[in-house]
């Protein structure tokens, strides 16, 4: 059975790269994107994602404030929190809204693809 991953970020650029990346890298993986928390949060119970990958500083609602509404929606689904801002996020402050795990954008790509695998529990990756 295909896995659901949200993409949360307000730069279609990066979400369209992570898309790309995570469906080419990973089997059963079906990408769906919003662009802010606002519209996360209208449209996660029709997603009914497997896993978040949510960006911090966004307009109409930054990814902490996202990230608890989303958590309270559906605490069963893990966040990650994909952030140019991982220094000013705390693990304690990222655990309260129910982040699971914060990866900065700043790393090579294969942190956040091995965060999705631990929490999608694929552990397979498609050939390059």
């Amino acid at each position: 059975m295909a896995k659901r991953i949200f993409i949360v970020d307000d730069s279609k650029i990066v979400r369209r790269l992570l898309r790309t990346y995570l469906e080419n890298r990973l089997e059963s993986i079906v990408c769906s994107e919003a662009v802010d928390g606002l519209d996360a949060i209208q449209r996660v119970t029709e997603i009914e994602p497997d896993l978040i990958v949510l960006d911090l500083s966004m307009p109409m609602m930054n990814g902490l404030e996202a990230a608890s509404v989303l958590h309270d929606m559906m605490p069963r689904v893990p966040i990650i929190l994909y952030t140019l801002h991982k220094d000013i996020v705390s693990d304690k402050r990222a655990n309260t809204v129910g982040i699971r795990a914060v990866v900065s954008k700043m790393d090579q790509i294969d942190v956040l693809l091995a965060e999705v695998q631990n929490f999608v529990g694929e552990g397979r990756t498609a050939p390059a």
